[in-house]
């Protein structure tokens, strides 16, 4: 329960810092077979109307190990890049849009946690090739 609560408020803090920077929100824990995907959001850039974002939260305390960043591993890429694929399958109304995978690493406290977000963090071709 207490993990639960610390993956929900750490992801609190990752939608609202995304928010803050012009990305909208679309679903909040997509769930399948393949995996979870923590959020999906709408990125609008300068280059392209829109861009679906797939969006992996990460929380450590500590930098121990390599933080949050290094916990996302092969593993982790390859399930987050099925369950996108899996999503835009469902929703059919993304099926063309492009998509990109993010991760927001938080670290510290979660009443004011340093947070590294990382656009573009992967691909789909990385995750299932390496």
């Amino acid at each position: 329960m207490r993990t639960q609560r610390i993956g929900q408020q750490a992801e609190d803090a990752a939608l609202k810092y995304l928010r803050a920077a012009g990305l909208r929100l679309i679903k909040r824990n997509f769930s399948c077979k393949t995996g979870e995907i923590d959020l999906v959001m709408r990125d609008k850039s300068k280059l392209q109307a829109q861009i679906l974002v797939f969006v992996e939260v990460r929380y450590r305390a500590a930098q121990n190990y390599g933080g949050a960043l290094a916990s996302v591993t092969h593993t982790k890429r390859t399930r987050l890049t099925r369950s996108a694929q899996r999503f835009q399958q469902l929703h059919r109304q993304y099926a063309q849009w492009p998509c990109r995978f993010d991760v927001v690493a938080l670290s510290g406290t979660l009443q004011a946690p340093d947070i590294n977000w990382i656009a573009g963090a992967f691909s789909a071709n990385s995750a299932s090739h390496r």
